[in-house]
């Protein structure tokens, strides 16, 4: 039976990156190992993080946002996929691809807003050493979490909503590891036109204002660590920002593949840097920010060997 034959008015056909049984099953043994790796490397971070009281900073505090985050983010998107690639089933009900789109929209802006937080603590910690522990006082932490949250909430419900007022007739086949907004919208036969309007203005909200924010914070770390007379005083400041310079470059470098694109070229093809943001960037972000961190590596040790002795 063809895909086309097997859609409803009321669902779409996640077709993912392959039609090929063979490539089917090594796929799903492969992204069921990044999704296993994701789960276990961000839940042990938190883990970590609360269990050990030297990590009680600001930091790290963010840095579990993050996390939590990041297993929100592949659990909303890599367990449907596993399901189709094992069972070859690709139906999606059309609610369930709309709670997908939300969830989908609304964790992305969350992780880009905790890392321009992220940006600003580190920001204080190089540049006004002196005052870190006065301007990042708990109050001020949770006054700057509690935004984040809210705006990526109403970000992912503004989409959500506009994506629910179209009208979808003729084929629903999504070529796509999910329900993705550029995918839907180019299946849609109604008018589209105020979706890529909200999507530059909202985008430009809460995606470039941080990216600038982010780009001015770093080049007064550069300075700041440039006026610092040692070498060794120089690797220790720069060290304390470069995991998540490192994770910003990665998200943003994947999130640019897919998005800074217009509309009607976006195909196939770009599955894959999708791929990259959705699965890919969330794996990695624990092996980033705990490699380079003998905090976050001797807190670890820690609870190892907790767990072991138990």
């Amino acid at each position: 039976m063809g895909f086309q034959n097997q859609t409803s008015a009321s669902e779409f056909l996640l077709l993912g990156l392959t039609q090929d049984p063979e490539l089917q099953r090594y796929l799903f043994g492969l992204f069921l190992a990044m999704y296993l790796t994701t789960l276990v490397g961000n839940l042990l971070i938190v883990l970590v993080i609360v269990s050990d009281v030297r990590l009680h900073t600001p930091m790290y505090f963010f840095l579990a946002n993050l996390s939590f985050t990041d297993v929100c983010f592949v659990s909303n998107t890599v367990p449907k996929m596993l399901v189709n690639l094992h069972t070859q089933k690709k139906a999606i009900p059309y609610t369930g691809c709309m709670i997908q789109l939300y969830f989908l929209v609304s964790l992305v802006a969350l992780d880009n807003l905790l890392l321009a937080v992220m940006a600003y603590d580190r920001f204080v910690a190089i540049c006004r050493p002196l005052h870190y522990t006065t301007i990042m006082s708990p109050r001020l932490c949770i006054l700057l979490l509690v935004p984040c949250w809210v705006l990526s909430i109403l970000y992912g419900l503004t989409h959500t909503i506009l994506m629910a007022t179209l009208t979808f007739c003729g084929h629903r086949e999504v070529s796509h590891i999910f329900c993705e907004m550029y995918v839907l919208l180019q299946l849609a036969c109604s008018d589209t036109r105020i979706n890529p309007a909200v999507l530059i203005v909202t985008g430009c909200l809460l995606f470039i204002i941080p990216l600038s924010f982010m780009v001015y914070s770093y080049v007064r770390i550069v300075k700041a660590i440039l006026k610092i007379p040692s070498a060794a005083g120089k690797y220790k400041a720069f060290s304390t920002c470069a995991s998540h310079l490192t994770v910003v470059s990665l998200f943003y470098g994947t999130l640019s593949m897919v998005y800074l694109q217009p509309l009607k070229t976006y195909s196939v093809k770009d599955s894959v840097a999708t791929v990259m943001y959705a699965v890919v960037t969330s794996m990695l972000n624990p092996f980033i920010y705990s490699l380079r961190n003998q905090d976050m590596k001797g807190a670890l040790r820690k609870v190892l060997r907790r767990k072991t002795v138990l």
